[in-house]
């Protein structure tokens, strides 16, 4: 790489200010903002940060036991440019952004959400075959007013609309200007059913772009609802009288040498292949495990209630959003299987991960996903018989140690970290004394 006379070209643009950064644990953006005067340094030598960022928690409470806190004296990491993802940040002058890998001791750190995508897009590739993500994200945006947290637009019945009515001051309009501005496509965006909550499509592009941009897409989101005053939060359920936000991820697979297709079969039922069948069956088989990933936070388990269009049970059908797995109708290259569970504060390169080496195992295993389910799954299953994800974060932390394959495709070092901060997060939650509890209980007992 000519690193002068990138450095060149940057500053002819009237580039001055790069930021590196990297995704942890939780998604959220880790980096530092680099004068371009010493991004050559950055890019010959990598930037400097503490490995240990990976033992905290969001309340930065370090965990015990993730082999990257004391077990390696704290540590220095190395965020690498990875200059293919440079883009402009629309909403900050003269500044674009980078995406880094992440090296310890001149080794890739196994543990980086962008590496543990990066192995398992390999695993695909040696088999001839590159996946193919597009993203569904949902949020809400808050306004603050006298310290309380008010909807934005208070508007119920207004889904699928647009305009002035439901976003007075185009918040929308200007994340998809910059979104273009940066070079991500968004084919689609709209008001959803609840107040003040939103949801935007991402273009389907190869799995490790796909992630690159849903990352970028968030945080923009919530750097420039804060320009205008508002609280962007993709939590999974942020209000007692609203809907949860899900992260709703439609794959394929394409033939490395031919570009076809592989879950298009239209002599096939349904118009499925096998091979799609097979990644269905994956989904299936380890959906309770995979459920620590796309469901990450104890807010996530109130999402997954009965009627409220995030699945409950684990089963799949054709265009059904009571299921877990759905199957859009469109067929030809549109061809795709939904996973409909991640919610959308979901990291988004490990929910691709977990979704993947599930779907190759189910492959590799030849799964078979049984029927479709058919009908309305809220009203006809029984949640005290039928197979139901995990009711809490504990539980999803349990089955996703159990389960030896998921861990081994993410990584060993990978999960002992993860866990470790996920069970200090809902040990943390268990202690805590919530406002529902005081009210409920303390003037009557």
């Amino acid at each position: 790489m000519d690193t002068k006379g990138t450095i060149e070209r940057l500053k002819d643009q009237g580039i001055q200010t790069i930021r590196v950064q990297y995704p942890d644990q939780f998604g959220v953006p880790r980096g530092k903002d680099i004068p371009i005067d010493f991004f050559g340094d950055a890019l010959e030598e990598g930037v400097q940060f503490c490995v240990s960022i990976f033992s905290l928690d969001l309340a930065s409470n370090p965990a015990v036991g993730t082999g990257v806190g004391d077990e390696v004296a704290y540590a220095d990491m190395r965020a690498v440019p990875d200059i293919s993802t440079l883009r402009p940040v629309p909403w900050l002058p003269n500044t674009m952004m980078v995406h880094s890998d992440l090296y310890v001791r001149g080794k890739r750190l196994e543990i980086s959400p962008r590496q543990v995508l990066k192995k398992i897009i390999d695993r695909y590739q040696a088999r001839g075959m590159e996946p193919v993500i597009g993203t569904e994200l949902e949020f809400y945006l808050l306004e603050n007013r006298d310290g309380q947290f008010h909807t934005y637009v208070n508007r119920m019945g207004m889904c699928y609309t647009s305009g002035p009515l439901i976003d007075r001051r185009g918040v929308l309009f200007e994340i998809r200007q910059a979104m273009e501005q940066m070079g991500c496509t968004i084919p689609a965006y709209n008001y959803e059913f609840y107040a003040s909550q939103y949801e935007i499509n991402l273009l389907h592009q190869p799995a490790l772009e796909a992630a690159d941009t849903a990352f970028s897409f968030k945080q923009a989101v919530k750097e420039i609802a804060l320009k205008h005053g508002l609280l962007a939060t993709f939590m999974a359920k942020p209000r007692n009288d609203g809907g949860g936000s899900g992260l709703h991820t439609h794959l394929s697979i394409r033939d490395t040498n031919t570009g076809k297709n592989l879950f298009e079969d239209p002599k096939a039922e349904h118009g499925l292949s096998q091979l799609a069948l097979w990644f269905i069956g994956g989904q299936l088989a380890h959906a309770r495990s995979m459920t620590a990933i796309t469901d990450p936070t104890v807010n996530s388990y109130k999402r997954h209630v009965l009627g409220s269009f995030a699945p409950v049970y684990v089963i799949w059908g054709l265009d059904n959003r009571t299921t877990y797995v759905r199957i859009p109708t469109e067929r030809g290259k549109a061809t795709r299987v939904e996973n409909r569970a991640a919610d959308a504060a979901a990291n988004v390169y490990l929910t691709y991960a977990a979704i993947l080496a599930a779907g190759l195992d189910g492959i590799d295993r030849q799964l078979d996903p049984g029927p479709p389910f058919e009908g309305d799954a809220y009203a006809l299953l029984d949640i005290s018989k039928d197979p139901v994800l995990p009711q809490d974060l504990g539980e999803a932390l349990a089955a996703f140690e159990a389960d030896e394959d998921l861990v081994a495709a993410m990584g060993k070092d990978f999960a002992k970290a993860y866990t470790a901060v996920k069970r200090l997060e809902f040990s943390r939650f268990n202690q805590y004394v919530t406002d529902w509890e005081f009210n409920e209980y303390s003037f009557h007992l």
